[in-house]
């Protein structure tokens, strides 16, 4: 752990030199959830009911999109490392071999998390009312920590296995783009029946569904099994697949 703390210290560093990133991991989901509010939302509140308070309505999907922007970071941050060596340097040191790993990790639970308080600190700014206990907020805390550790080993992925910068990080346009396709910004009664299959089945689905229901103080149905699954089991095949990618890699 103490290895871990010191590596992730010097990551933290690097983000808070490097304004490109701090850009991309707070200031774009803001300038998003803007344009959805001033933009988009008269016309999607007229549809909807004036009753609906929209900032309330769209928050989980940007936080989503937030998280999933964050996390191609440690992509980039992993790949950049193994490309100048720092990895093969500090395997000749005499620490565990997991702790450069663990601290990409680590980094990228921190600064998502930062990157999430800001974004909601905005929305309270601009109208978020957010009528859920204290244990409902801890319970969406804990799910967007579950979905940034869960969409962070899967970053690891192309990180250790990209050829480039450019392709360490476009893994993660799908994901940004998959809120579009769910109940993040309009209801999926207005959609295609196709499309509004996919939309009401794929993963940012539910979590969006769950987010929602807890900051509202709305009833939790069946949301939080169906996000608590998707999370879990995307984090288990990424982690496996992404510890056999690491240890083939370090084992060279």
């Amino acid at each position: 752990m103490r290895h871990t703390f010191v590596l992730f210290g010097r990551q933290m560093r690097h983000i808070l030199r490097s304004p490109d990133t701090i850009i991309t991991v707070a200031v774009m989901p803001i300038a998003m959830m803007l344009m959805f509010v001033y933009v988009f939302g008269g016309a999607v509140k007229t549809s909807m009911g004036d009753g609906v308070n929209y900032v309330n309505y769209q928050l989980p999907g940007i936080l989503l999109m937030g998280v999933s922007s964050g996390v191609s970071y440690t992509a980039v941050r992993l790949f950049t490392d193994i490309q100048k060596g720092i990895f093969a340097r500090l395997r000749s040191l005499p620490i565990p071999r997991s702790a450069p790993l663990w601290s990409n990790v680590l980094t990228s639970l921190i600064s998502n998390a930062i990157a999430v308080f800001v974004l909601v600190l905005v929305a309270l700014l601009l109208g978020f009312r957010p009528s859920g206990s204290p244990l409902r907020w801890l319970g969406a805390a804990g799910i967007l920590a579950l979905f940034t550790l869960a969409l962070t080993w899967l970053a690891i992925i192309p990180g250790l296995t990209a050829k480039s910068v450019e392709g360490s990080y476009v893994f993660s346009y799908p994901l940004i783009f998959l809120p579009f396709l769910s109940s993040a910004f309009v209801p999926t009664e207005t959609m295609p029946t196709a499309l509004r299959i996919f939309a009401e089945n794929q993963p940012m689905a539910g979590i969006v569904e769950l987010l929602r229901s807890l900051l509202s103080g709305g009833s939790v149905g069946n949301e939080v099994w169906i996000a608590l699954a998707w999370c879990i089991g995307i984090l288990l095949v990424a982690y496996l697949f992404a510890m056999g990618v690491y240890n083939r890699r370090m084992l060279k």
